[in-house]
């Protein structure tokens, strides 16, 4: 979850240094000013003038103290003291400590992972206005962690805090809207909120801004304006813009077409784990397109993706293996792969499978489970799996024969052209 501490840490040591110092009421910009001079000069007098008002009381002063504990913790008993000044604070009613304590025992950082206990300290910081844990409570809400799932709920959370222009709750605002979770599905206000966590920088919401732009959902499609919105998010790091930005490039939409640069956002993305742009790579490498062709790096980035569940790249990778490219010929492996992206509901993975199982290669020959497949890859539309589905009927492989369901099949694969299915048809 979400923690705001202070960013920057140099290594010191600690010490309090209390007696001749008098503590006095500070507010949370005084604390915060005191611990930055702490962190960033190692300033004596600073964690003096902290270290005596949290002793006194003062909660602002624990909260600080237990940031600056928490940023140069070396030892276990420096976390030991950050729990204690933010517990301190927290107790005292302290929003930030309050909203700190919730983000430890949601990650399970200094104190034991607890979603219920993480939920409850999160309320009482919402509860006073802190945005970060409005929406951080919205989150626990949509995911169902230490309070009962409800995306009515999460809904009323992440509004709060977007509306005190948090960017992380505009972006979640967001996506509720553009899934319809606890509200109607709306892809214009979703449009609008993710606008107002891009104008921010927040990069995840100008990934979505962008894909809006490409498919022109809730704004009018614009590709230029799409591959804006990428760059942008693509020049933060972000892996799904990076991804995004290349397939711009390789279809030349918003940009002229460059498979040069396709192939430098593709690595980017990849590098970073991201499945499609390791499938999309793999793509690039097998056709030799912004890169000279190799079957190896195709296999191997293929496989990276798979081995992360995209379907596409499983049944890539089987495709591969049944040619023997860039790996020897292997039909049960291909199998393997195709089985894989078959149980995930790819057509034509599916049709492939079936063709393995007629044909008994990489496994046992069995007309039955052919069909099986046969049938589900032309129920999505495959019009060779409608075509082989026909042939079954008609031959009665793996099912009693049947003309009549023969010619539906053949009729279906017909009506796409397929000219052994509309020859079959005449001859029927």
């Amino acid at each position: 979850m979400r923690t705001h501490l202070f960013a920057t840490s140099i290594a010191f040591s600690l010490s309090l240094i209390l007696l001749g110092v008098t503590a006095s009421a500070m507010t949370s910009d005084q604390a915060n000013a005191l611990a930055k001079t702490v962190l960033l000069h190692k300033d004596a007098s600073a964690i003096a003038k902290l270290s005596a008002a949290a002793v006194a009381g003062d909660a602002n002063a624990q909260n600080s103290l237990g940031s600056i504990y928490y940023l140069e913790a070396k030892t276990p008993q420096d976390l030991a003291q950050a729990r204690f000044w933010y517990v301190q604070a927290a107790a005292q009613g302290n929003a930030d400590a309050q909203d700190v304590l919730g983000g430890m025992y949601y990650e399970g950082r200094v104190l034991p992972q607890n979603y219920a206990v993480a939920a409850s300290w999160y309320r009482k910081a919402a509860e006073q206005g802190n945005a970060d844990a409005e929406d951080s409570l919205g989150f626990m809400y949509h995911r169902g962690q230490g309070v009962p799932r409800d995306d009515t709920l999460a809904l009323f959370w992440h509004r709060k805090s977007a509306d005190q222009d948090d960017a992380m709750a505009q972006y979640n605002l967001g996506v509720m809207y553009a899934n319809g979770q606890g509200v109607p599905k709306d892809f214009d206000r979703a449009a609008f909120w993710y606008r107002k966590a891009a104008e921010q920088g927040f990069p995840q919401a100008q990934n979505k801004l962008g894909l809006m732009y490409q498919t022109g959902q809730g704004v009018p499609q614009d590709f230029a304006t799409a591959v804006l919105w990428y760059r942008k998010a693509a020049e933060q790091g972000n892996a799904d813009a990076e991804n995004n930005l290349g397939v711009m490039y390789v279809k030349g939409q918003g940009v002229p077409q460059d498979d040069t640069q396709a192939l430098f956002w593709y690595r980017k993305a990849a590098a970073q784990g991201e499945a499609t742009a390791q499938k999309n790579l793999g793509s690039l490498y097998v056709n030799g397109q912004g890169v000279q062709r190799d079957y190896g790096q195709a296999l191997s980035w293929y496989r990276k993706a798979a081995e992360q569940g995209n379907a596409d790249a499983e049944v890539n990778l089987g495709i591969m293996y049944v040619k023997g490219q860039g790996v020897p010929q292997d039909d049960a492996q291909a199998a393997l792969w195709f089985r894989k992206a078959a149980a995930q509901g790819v057509a034509d993975a599916q049709y492939n499978l079936g063709n393995m199982y007629f044909n008994g290669r990489g496994v046992p020959q069995d007309y039955a489970q052919a069909l099986s497949w046969f049938r589900k890859a032309a129920a999505q539309g495959v019009a060779d799996a409608q075509y082989n589905l026909g042939n079954m009927y008609v031959n009665g492989l793996g099912v009693p024969q049947d003309d009549a369901q023969a010619a539906l099949w053949f009729r279906k694969a017909a009506t796409q052209g397929v000219a052994k299915a509309q020859y079959n048809l005449g001859y029927m």
